[in-house]
């Protein structure tokens, strides 16, 4: 197969691809804070969670859920700040992963990618990798021992 990249470019691809996957896969798991509550092993990110405390009102006390999955809602995630980093951070994954995918077409398709695209499409990973890292910084700006993070009960992570 034709390439429409030189040796530096296909390492481009390799490795921007290697990226976007790495920054996928940070950005779907739920261990960006791992802790405990209620003497149980507890982790969450931005829209998803491991061990979570519910409140049981049959009962009248809190029980922990034992189990991961994402919030019920783009409203039930803790805070402001954590929702703008799920949005900044997600927009960032899907732009690095834009590129990426172009990247490794051009591996395999002459004449895909000329200099001018190759520019466009470094100033867009630019632009991907900048949101991820904005989303990074956005996440602990809550404070790691608001409610959300530690609990009605203040336990700490």
């Amino acid at each position: 197969m034709a390439s429409s990249l030189t040796c530096a470019g296909v390492v481009w691809a390799f490795l921007s691809f290697l990226c976007a996957a790495a920054s996928c896969v940070g950005f779907f798991m739920p261990y960006w804070l791992l802790g405990s509550q209620l003497e149980k092993s507890v982790s969450f990110g931005t829209f998803r969670r491991c061990s979570y405390p519910v409140r049981d009102e049959s009962r009248q006390m809190t029980v922990m859920v034992e189990q991961c999955g994402r919030y019920a809602s783009f409203q039930a995630i803790p805070s402001a700040e954590w929702r703008i980093c799920t949005v900044v951070t997600g927009l960032g994954c899907g732009l690095l992963l834009l590129v990426a995918l172009t990247a490794l077409m051009g591996c395999c398709v002459s004449e895909l990618i000329s200099r001018t695209v190759g520019r466009v499409a470094g100033g867009i990973q630019f632009l991907g990798g900048k949101c991820s890292c904005d989303g990074c910084l956005c996440f602990p700006t809550e404070g790691w021992c608001s409610p959300s993070v530690c609990g009605e009960a203040g336990h700490h992570f």
